[in-house]
């Protein structure tokens, strides 16, 4: 039987004995080639059937006149009382609803010209230099504390991520941390008990709806669109594509909408990037670029750096994803080419064929995080050292499967804080240019 590193070998150059039609075929499939063009999958829907549920909840929104659920300021949507009672206290209490419109026209005022519509033709918002010195000192205070609630979310449900986020600059520090609530959010949305989908899909309408009148208009409705809408002016290369395309990653985890099993790994990397990859796209704006490389460029390393992530997700949480949510993310198609049954997984059996099985899927993710390690020389200085940092502790949990032996029925692989801050002296050698010559032993080298 082929070596898993043979079989990986021909998963990253899939192409190299194909004619022209076969690699119009590889790229519609939407599979990333090595050293070739960038697909991210941007520009295929979900489902038919989950896009037309979702479809459906707007149409049913906007048939309500004075639509309660987009802007029914009283709840924040996606902060349920799971995630009030992780952060330890409640959230979003500390600015009035009127307090958060007139911030967000404060925000808007400071918007490049061109960057969001008017509602209505001939009104504008006041420009900033309208406001009085208390007013805008109120705002700042307000905004202060968006940004320090959405702190305080990401480390009590991303203590690895939010680590690497204290190496950035404050002002990115604090971009990325509205980011990964707005992702936070979505998630909750979704996952949050109810009785029935309809309620969940008239919410996550409602919530897509939100996010374009705030790309658009930079209407916001909480004190955490606030932060959001001000790292929309902050960055105006930001894209709203991504934040679309993790919507639908969302939808591929609900029943009888999504896909409970993947067939083939190019349909597990679809989901993969949708909610993942798509955060490497939405952080990229706030790192930057080095000099003489721009985002397009630095594109794939983000998106790869996504998926090294999931993959890395759904490696140590075999197991877990199986007993509690009855949910195998492993592709089929590589379980039969290793004698792999679900049967097994459920029965939490661990054999040599699973081992070897591991060890293919290991070396497949860790083959994303050396892509991923090319993206982190083209970014600017300030964000190196956060991303490598995360890259690393993050590769971390891999070899702790394997010192697990492969074993991630059973054990969950973990990495203790104490580690995780021992990785950073190593991680930063690994951001200067003399590493590229001169590489860490075990390290491979690595090229612009």
């Amino acid at each position: 039987m082929e070596s898993a590193s043979v079989l990986l070998q021909s998963l990253a150059n899939p192409l190299s004995e194909t004619n022209d039609e076969g690699i119009e075929t590889e790229l519609a499939l939407g599979r990333t080639l090595e050293g070739g063009q960038v697909i991210d999958f941007s520009s295929i829907k979900a489902s038919s059937k989950a896009e037309q549920a979702l479809a459906d909840a707007r149409n049913q929104i906007c048939s309500i006149e004075n639509d309660v659920k987009l802007m029914d300021g009283e709840e924040i949507l996606g902060i349920n009382q799971d995630v009030i009672k992780e952060v330890g206290h409640d959230l979003g209490k500390f600015a009035s609803a009127q307090e958060v419109q007139d911030c967000a026209a404060y925000i808007r005022s400071k918007a490049p010209e061109g960057l969001l519509s008017q509602r209505t033709e001939g009104t504008n918002d006041k420009q900033s230099s309208s406001f009085s010195a208390a007013q805008i000192e109120r705002f700042e205070g307000i905004l202060a504390n968006s940004y320090k609630e959405s702190g305080e979310v990401t480390s009590a449900f991303a203590k690895t991520f939010y680590l690497g986020t204290q190496l950035l600059p404050l002002e990115a520090r604090m971009a990325i941390w509205a980011v990964y609530v707005w992702c936070r959010r979505t998630d909750e949305i979704v996952d949050a008990p109810r009785e029935n989908d309809e309620e969940m899909l008239l919410d996550l309408a409602s919530w897509e709806m939100r996010l374009e009148n705030l790309w658009k208009y930079g209407d916001c409705y909480d004190i955490f669109d606030l932060a959001m809408l001000e790292i929309r002016v902050k960055y105006p290369n930001l894209d709203i594509s991504p934040f679309m395309d993790m919507v639908r990653g969302m939808l591929m985890d609900v029943p009888d909408l999504g896909q409970e099993r993947y067939e083939r790994f190019e349909e597990l990397h679809l989901y993969c990037y949708r909610v993942a990859g798509t955060v490497g796209l939405m952080s990229l704006p706030v790192f930057g670029c080095a000099p003489g490389y721009t985002d397009e460029v630095a594109r794939e390393p983000a998106l790869s750096l996504g998926v090294a992530f999931q993959l890395t997700n759904i490696l140590r949480d075999v197991g877990e994803d199986a007993a509690q949510r009855g949910r195998v993310y492993l592709p089929r198609e590589d379980m039969e080419r290793f004698g792999v049954t679900e049967e097994q997984i459920f029965e939490k059996r661990v054999d040599e064929n699973f081992v070897r099985f591991m060890k293919f899927q290991i070396d497949r993710a860790r083959m994303y995080y050396e892509r991923a390690r090319r993206g982190v020389f083209m970014l600017s200085a300030d964000s190196r050292l956060p991303v490598q940092s995360s890259l690393d502790a993050y590769g971390k949990i891999l070899d702790k499967i394997e010192a697990n032996g492969y074993d991630s029925l059973t054990t969950r692989a973990y990495v203790g804080k104490w580690e995780k801050l021992s990785i950073i002296p190593f991680s930063w050698y690994r951001t200067l240019e003399i590493s590229r010559s001169f590489p860490l032993p075990g390290d491979k080298t690595v090229v612009p």
